[in-house]
Order: structure tokens, then sequence, then C-alpha cells
């Protein structure tokens, strides 16, 4: 395991410039019109995500070349790898598909790293709207043009969970999977507000601060979660499934799918709700 490998930081600039690479490419997709189809599964896959992916494994690759990379459009063309219980590689190299080729702003690039079943290191990546997400050992955004570089570290910015308020919480869903599960969930909650958000953007409005909850009851896979789910936790929250456990990565029996979950911005409010038989 080379240096860089053993530095949370030092990874997380690397999958930052990745992500850069492939926020670049698929900005320019985007600019001369996508190519897309329906996969099996019903979703969309464009020619982005493709072109997206391909740059990011060929750095991951360079990087660690006996870590098993977990990658979405890998995945779909049968090409899950075996992992083994150690380290290995999350990517979904265009998070919220629909939302690009309605030509919204919300969709991301995602990379993580996992160890022992925890998403370790990650980034996310939203080319549109020029914002980066960054968990090492800290969480951080910044600023961030698909075709520019990133920042000196001394201009990211730090971010922090905020308690749940008792009262005017806010909350995040999928634009795409308000589904009647969430619908109930958060009708038992003291909700002041509802933001329809695509991709992972929304446990990144939960680590800056700016909302409290977002429940998912419908499918994810793990590529979908990961690096957002990192960049929460560093940022002080939790993700957690319906037991009240934290959320686990690596479940190939299950093909990487991942079940129902409720990422928290503040732990506290999460134990509260468990104890009041909310969730």
């Amino acid at each position: 395991m080379t240096d860089r490998m053993q530095d949370d930081d030092a990874l997380a600039e690397i999958f930052a410039f990745l992500a850069l690479k492939a926020g670049a490419a698929i900005m320019r997709v985007r600019a001369s019109g996508a190519r897309a189809r329906i996969k099996s599964d019903s979703s969309p896959v464009c020619d982005a995500d493709l072109l997206a992916e391909e740059i990011i494994i060929e750095g991951l690759v360079r990087l660690a070349p006996r870590f098993p990379i977990v990658a979405e459009e890998l995945c779909a063309s049968g090409g899950t790898p075996e992992i083994d219980g150690g380290p290995f590689f999350l990517v979904d190299p265009l998070d919220g598909t629909r939302e690009f080729l309605e030509g919204r702003d919300c969709f991301s690039v995602n990379i993580a790293l996992i160890r022992d079943g925890v998403p370790a290191v990650g980034v996310v990546f939203a080319p549109a709207r020029g914002e980066m997400f960054v968990a090492g050992s800290h969480a951080w955004t910044f600023a961030a043009e698909p075709e520019g570089g990133m920042p000196p570290r001394a201009e990211w910015r730090e971010l922090h969970v905020r308690s749940m308020p008792e009262r005017d919480a806010v909350a995040v869903a999928s634009r795409s999977h308000l589904d009647t599960g969430t619908k109930r969930f958060l009708g038992r909650l003291t909700v002041r507000d509802i933001v329809p958000i695509g991709s992972s953007l929304k446990f990144c409005l939960l680590a800056s601060g700016e909302a409290d909850v977002y429940p998912r009851f419908g499918p994810t896979m793990e590529w979908d979660t990961a690096a957002g789910d990192a960049v929460l936790r560093r940022a002080g929250g939790v993700v957690l499934d319906l037991s009240g456990a934290p959320a686990l990565y690596g479940k190939a029996a299950r093909e990487f799918a991942n079940g129902p979950f409720i990422a928290w911005g503040d732990p506290s409010a999460a134990a509260r709700f468990r104890a009041s038989g909310v969730c």
C-alpha cells in the first residue's frame, strides 16, 4: 500500500482531482448532446456515465491496482469484481442521470473508499453547480469548476452538521423517488420544509447544516450512497438502517443493494426519535 493510500486527506485530494476530470467530461457531453438508453433495471444510462466511469477507473487502477473497484456501469455490464473483506472502491460516475438528461444541475460524481464496511474517504462533485464535497479526516466543501483546478486547502470550508430543531426541521428527499413510505415517515416529524434534490447532494445538505433528515425507503445501491455517506459521517452525522444500526457496505451477496435507511445530521435526534418509536 502506498503512502497516499494510508493518508485519508491525500487520498481525498486524489479523488477530488479524478472527480474534476470526470465532471469536465460530463459537461462536454452535456454541451454536445447526450445519447441515452434504458438499462435492464429501468434506469437510464448515457454516454456521459460511461466516459466519466472510464476516467475514474483508469485513475483508481493507477493509484491502487490491487483494490477492487465496484462501479455502477461496470457492474451493469457484468463486471462486478470479487471483494474479500479488504478495502475497495465504490464509484457512481454520474449519480442523478435523470436530472442530467432533464437539464437540471443536481447530478454528481461520486467516489468512495470502503474500509471494514465503512465509507472512510469520499468525494461528491456537482459539476453543473461548481460544488465539491470532500471527506478525509474531516469533511470540507469548496467551489470548483470542471475545467479548473482545486483551491488551496486553506480555502476549503470545514463542514459540520447542526442540531436538529424541535420544530421547523428541514428534510431532503429524492425528486424522483418521493414514495409513500417517505411521505408517511416525514408526516410523523415536525418538518417545516421538504427540499427535493437529486443525487447524493442530499447527504451534503445535511453535512453542511442546511437540512436535518433524509429518509430513503426505496431501492438504492451502495455506489449511490457511499461518497455522500462518507461526507455526512465526517461532518458528524449518521446513516442508520431501520434497526438503528449504521449502514454497512460491501454487501456482495445482495449485489451491493442497500436496504431502507434514514440519514440524520444530528445523531442525538436519531436517538430521540428511535426512543419515541417514530422510527
